[in-house]
């Protein structure tokens, strides 16, 4: 059974940075797809930042692109999205999946992942 475990957030003044880390256990994670997700209260959940287990394809929301970076560790089986020029409406609980399907793909719906972390808590004020 596959684990993720989020860290990383926290309360932050509109314009700063996180670096949100997500670890996995419990699988083979250099073969999994891996995403981040946020959702915000009375939102739907919504896809952020995805990245392929090989060569490292990345694809991003529009809401986040130029401003988020997602990466991976394979070493350390962990994904972290590095999040700057954060926004108020960049507020959520933000959630790490993983895609053990083994293609090659950059999942952009949460049906398409099948591990989720319990997610960390970002709050960026005004």
């Amino acid at each position: 059974q596959v684990q993720l475990v989020e860290s990383g957030g926290g309360l932050v003044q509109a314009g700063g940075s996180l670096r949100l880390s997500c670890a996995a256990s419990g699988g083979t994670f250099s073969n999994y797809n891996m995403g981040w997700f946020r959702q915000a209260p009375g939102k739907e959940r919504e896809f952020v930042a995805a990245i392929t287990w090989s060569v490292r394809l990345t694809n991003y929301a529009d809401s986040v692109k130029g401003r988020f970076t997602i990466s991976r560790d394979n070493a350390k089986n962990t994904v972290y999205l590095q999040m700057n020029t954060l926004k108020p409406e960049d507020t959520a609980v933000y959630l790490c999946a993983a895609d053990n399907s083994g293609r090659l793909y950059l999942r952009t719906s949460e049906h398409q992942y099948a591990y989720w972390g319990q997610g960390t808590q970002v709050t960026v004020s005004s």
